[in-house]
Order: C-alpha cells, then structure tokens, then sequence
C-alpha cells in the first residue's frame, strides 16, 4: 500500500505555470495564491533592484499578481509566463518611478515660484512647500483639482485624462490652464 501511495505522489505533478493560468481564467481563485507564493520572492526582488525602496516593491508585486488575475483570460499559453509576469513587473515599476518623480516635479516647480535660493534650502521649507501645494491643490474646484492630479503627480497625458474622466481633450486642457493661473496666482506669495 505505500508503494501505491509514492506512485501516486509521483504520479500527481504540481501544475505548471500554464495550466495555473488556465484554471485562473477558468474563475480558479486558488490557483493565484500557488502562482504568488512560487513567483513572490522574484517579482519582489526585480521590483526592488529597479526602485530601490522595498515597500514600494511588495507594493508592486502584489499588483502584478493583480494584474495577473485580472488578465488571466487574455493570457496565451504559448507565451513564457515568467517573461510575461516580469514585463508586468517592469511596467509597473517605471510607472511608480514616474509617479514619484511626477510628485517631486510638482514641489520643484513650485519651489521656482518661490525663488528658493538652492544653496540656503532645507528640509523644512520643502515640507512647508509641499504642504502650500497640497493646500492649494485642495483649493480647486473638483473638475480642477482631479485634472491636476492625474496630469502632473499621476503623469497623464490630456487623452489619457479624456479617456478616464470622459471629458473633452479641449474641456481638459482649458481646466489646467485655469487651475495652473489659480496655482500661481496662490503660491507665488509663499
């Protein structure tokens, strides 16, 4: 009887990548969880190489893996699954750098209305910029402020923020120059 039971084991491979894939888009939830745990660690460390901060790269991860599951349908089976996790990695990634960098821009920018010399700034008059730039963010009305956002800190371009919102591209761009005049006007006394 044990016999039979190492011949079963043998007999019972753990499923590949593919078929994982394949239940996934079948409506198989469990499935997602083998694919995370035996992808986890890479996906992780990828994301980490390329963003340097290591919450930022679990955060990644775990939206590849979202992306994953949402994308499981259109997955093709004949396409190398890690190949395909790790370019969703990667994709991610670049847009979380420009996130961040987006968010930085946005304090800079401000900074140069201010007329900050470099040499004489410090971490206090950042905070109280960002602070100032938030504050008058949340001055704008709400067609304004959410224009704002997904065009300077999320880096969307006007047809990206038409397609999102459903706005006018002309609709959008009259918004931001509105609410950019309103910024200036705002901060320029900080």
């Amino acid at each position: 009887m044990e016999g039979n039971i190492a011949i079963d084991k043998l007999q019972q491979k753990k499923p590949d990548d593919i078929e994982l894939m394949q239940d996934i888009a079948r409506g198989g939830t469990s499935e997602l969880g083998r694919l995370y745990l035996r992808h986890r660690e890479r996906t992780v460390a990828l994301a980490y190489r390329i963003l340097g901060n290591s919450s930022r790269a679990e955060d990644v991860s775990q939206e590849a893996f979202i992306r994953v599951y949402k994308a499981a349908d259109k997955y093709k089976p004949d396409a190398d699954f890690r190949a395909w996790l790790y370019k969703i990695v990667v994709n991610l990634c670049i847009d979380e750098k420009r996130r961040m960098k987006r968010s930085s821009d946005l304090v800079k920018s401000y900074q140069y209305l201010r007329n900050v010399n470099k040499k004489t700034k410090n971490r206090n008059e950042e905070k109280d910029v960002a602070e100032a730039v938030h504050k008058a963010i949340t001055k704008l009305n709400r067609r304004q402020r959410i224009a704002v956002v997904l065009h300077r800190l999320e880096g969307f371009s006007h047809a990206e923020i038409s397609d999102k919102t459903g706005w006018s591209k002309s609709s959008i761009e009259s918004l931001l120059v509105r609410a950019y005049k309103k910024l200036r006007k705002e901060l320029i006394n900080i």
